[in-house]
């Protein structure tokens, strides 16, 4: 089995929910660690790539055995489910970015407020139609797929590029991106 590293680019401010607002200031928060900083959680990675990969193996008819077997297969009907054999980690700022922006004490500089208001026929914003949101800044984070067979290497590696976008208002711009491999440990080398 093999580790798939690769990085995320971002060419636009994104932003992936935490579910939490800031009160009447901000209504939709980033998902941030303990440090305060902003990551993408692997599971969320998993769906997008999950769907990329099957796109892939439907438009090229690569010979693969499943995308279930390499993705778990969601409960069905009958209550049926298995886990897939890839394991997926949360995305990260490098290391040495962590640290600096750390000691510094820079983590607000990372993010952004977006604010929105409904406009009605006339040119005037409606009633309590304003809403913000949180976004990061345009960043690179880095990740890693993990148990990935020889066999799917290739197919997730261009795989990967089908990802265009992630997080919320893709349609409005946020959270450009680009996907791709940094280094493949061939079981457990480089």
């Amino acid at each position: 089995m093999n580790e798939l590293n690769y990085k995320i680019e971002f060419f636009s401010e994104w932003h992936c929910g935490s579910g939490l607002s800031a009160g009447a200031d901000i209504d939709a928060l980033v998902i941030k660690d303990s440090d305060g900083l902003p990551y993408i959680p692997g599971k969320t990675l998993k769906g997008l790539i999950r769907e990329a990969f099957d796109d892939y193996v439907s438009f090229s008819k690569a010979n693969v055995d499943s995308v279930d077997k390499a993705f778990g297969k969601p409960v069905d009907g009958q209550g049926e489910q298995s886990q897939g054999i890839l394991y997926f980690t949360d995305a990260c700022l490098r290391e040495d970015e962590r640290q600096a922006i750390i000691d510094n004490n820079a983590q607000q500089f990372m993010f952004q407020k977006r604010s929105r208001t409904a406009i009605d026929e006339n040119g005037i914003a409606k009633e309590h139609s304003l809403r913000s949101i949180q976004t990061v800044v345009p960043c690179t984070l880095y990740a890693t797929v993990m148990n990935v067979p020889d066999d799917m290497c290739d197919i997730l590696t261009k795989s990967l590029g089908l990802v265009k976008r992630m997080g919320v208002n893709r349609n409005r711009g946020l959270g450009r991106c680009q996907l791709s491999v940094v280094n493949i440990k061939k079981g457990g080398e480089l």
